[in-house]
């Protein structure tokens, strides 16, 4: 083994698996999960149409949907993408406080968010809306609690980032990892888009 190759080798064994994969490899890898996501939701949303309207017995949709509360909660999580383009422009310009601020913001806000589902689960409960109650609470159930599991995964993703920032000090040279974490954030935010779209403000148009 050469010199140079060995020399390689340690530095890439140094730097442990942030530094072993380069960037076109984690882009790729994030691209090809988003890709199968959409196709899982997209079956998600299907059958929520293919079985709207058929439900038997209530409450129906139009009985329990909140507009303005939830139009509340998705501006919410709207506002923690735009934190998360500031979180990585922060990053970029290895301005490292600005970038631990938006980072955490945009994890608060998605908080937020499953605070707000939470709550609107409860609340449907109590009206009966359950998930073994009819065609449309156990099709919405299962899509909106989906999705909700992916919030919770992001918060958690990016909580692990604004920790481990500490334990070891972040530079613009590491953006890639919150960018790929950003990908991710970007998507479930606009799959709330649609699923919003579709569940919520169809029912009342």
């Amino acid at each position: 083994m050469s010199a140079h190759t060995a020399a390689s080798v340690d530095h890439t064994a140094s730097h442990g698996t942030y530094k072993s994969t380069n960037l076109p490899d984690i882009k790729l890898m994030m691209w090809v999960f988003l890709a199968s996501d959409i196709m899982f939701f997209g079956t998600l949303l299907g059958t929520y149409l293919v079985y709207r309207n058929r439900s038997l017995t209530g409450p129906f949709p139009t009985d329990v949907l909140d507009i303005p509360l939830t139009t509340v909660s998705t501006f919410v999580l709207l506002m923690s993408s735009f934190l998360m383009v500031l979180a990585l422009h922060s990053l970029r310009q290895d301005d490292i406080f600005k970038f631990r601020l938006w980072t955490f913001g945009v994890a608060f806000f998605g908080a937020i968010f499953l605070g707000f589902q939470i709550y609107e689960f409860i609340h449907f409960v109590d009206l009966g809306l359950t998930l073994q109650g009819n065609l449309f609470g156990t099709t919405f159930y299962v899509l909106t609690g989906t999705h909700g599991v992916h919030v919770a995964i992001g918060i958690l993703w990016l909580l692990s980032i604004f920790v481990h920032s500490f334990v070891k000090p972040w530079t613009s040279k590491d953006e890639v990892y919150l960018e790929v974490a950003g990908l991710y954030w970007h998507f479930v935010d606009l799959v709330w888009i649609v699923i919003f779209t579709v569940v919520y403000l169809v029912e009342f148009i």
